[in-house]
């Protein structure tokens, strides 16, 4: 049995006293709402749900193409994930990703993130109770991703994507880069991540639903009284994100092992905050309980207390493994969300 010495204890104490040290510097300004694609921040995976979002330093999970690339390296066999969310009322929200180990090269990776709309009536001034015609929202995500080990205890990772935003007959595009690396520490265990997520370009919505139609010498007579103009909008930062963070096995045995989880997160659109989770493996890994809280120390937190299970590897097919994970999120205003996902190792 391995447990955590007062080494580990005083450099977990380090972390946060430094991050709650830069919160307090932070400025007042917290520019909520001023991102575009804010669909990106949504967690990906029932399992780092499930601990409060204190995923990027976490190993042998292929929602590391969402939370930190550089972790993709721990996985060894060819991996599928398949997340759903009934987000918000309304609401839905989907990831699928692949990663494939190749030998001497590293890990690719390829993943895919929807968020979409139940169909809406057009309303009008002119018609409040609906013009007959019905439109959707969605957001849409595809990435490339790539990892490998420099050394046996370090790795890095990147990916590329290409974003898209659509409202009605409207939409947005942009691309961004996330990077990440992943340190095994000399400390019996411990893992230090930090990724940089979704930098990239600034996006601005166009389309037929920005035309108008104007009348550029209204004092005039005789002139075009219905030139189709077209409105500009502002250009939108896409959500930055940086995380950094700590995890280790207090406890781990063949039949049983306790995890924590340590993330500091601090968004380009919000104030920093702190995530925190823990794990317990049980039977070989063969049943997993989780907890976490998520936003801790932000102001006006939406986001609080998450928990979650998991039965995990269960043997159906030769070869083949799957894993079947639910979380549950709890949000202060806006109703809960209970999401499940689907890991096939293979």
């Amino acid at each position: 049995m391995k447990k955590l010495d007062i080494k580990k204890i005083i450099f977990l104490i380090f972390l946060t006293n430094l991050f709650s040290f830069q919160t307090s510097l932070a400025e007042d300004i917290k520019k909520v709402g001023t991102s575009a694609a804010t669909f990106l921040r949504i967690p990906i995976g029932a399992r780092a749900a499930g601990m409060g979002s204190s995923f990027v330093s976490m190993i042998n999970d292929p929602s590391a193409l969402y939370w930190n690339p550089a972790a993709m390296s721990t996985i060894k066999s060819n991996s599928l994930v398949v997340d759903h969310s009934i987000w918000l009322p309304g609401i839905n929200f989907d990831f699928a990703g692949l990663t494939i180990p190749i030998e001497n090269l590293g890990i690719f990776g390829l993943g895919v993130t929807i968020m979409h709309t139940d169909e809406m009536e057009v309303t009008t001034v002119e018609e409040p109770m609906g013009t007959g015609e019905t439109f959707t929202a969605s957001s849409f995500a595809i990435g490339v991703s790539y990892s490998r080990f420099l050394t046996d205890k370090f790795s890095i990772g990147g990916t590329f994507k290409y974003i898209q935003e659509t409202i009605f007959n409207s939409s947005a595009a942009g691309i961004a880069f996330d990077v990440g690396t992943l340190y095994e520490l000399p400390f019996a265990g411990l893992r230090l991540g930090a990724s940089i997520s979704n930098f990239g370009t600034k996006m601005n919505i166009s389309g037929e639903d920005l035309n108008i139609r104007v009348d550029v010498a209204p004092n005039q007579q005789g002139d075009n009284q219905s030139i189709v103009g077209k409105l500009n909008t502002d250009e939108f930062d896409l959500p930055l994100i940086m995380r950094i963070g700590i995890s280790g096995e207090v406890v781990n045995t063949k039949d049983y092992r306790f995890t924590i989880s340590l993330d500091g997160v601090d968004p380009n659109d919000n104030s920093q905050s702190v995530n925190l989770g823990g794990e317990i493996g049980l039977f070989n890994e063969k049943i997993r309980l989780r907890a976490g809280y998520k936003d801790l120390f932000l102001e006006n937190s939406e986001q609080n207390f998450a928990f979650g299970l998991s039965l995990n590897e269960i043997n159906v097919i030769t070869d083949v493994l799957i894993s079947i994970e639910y979380a549950y999120q709890n949000f202060v205003h806006l109703g809960n969300s209970n999401r499940f996902t689907l890991n096939v190792r293979f």
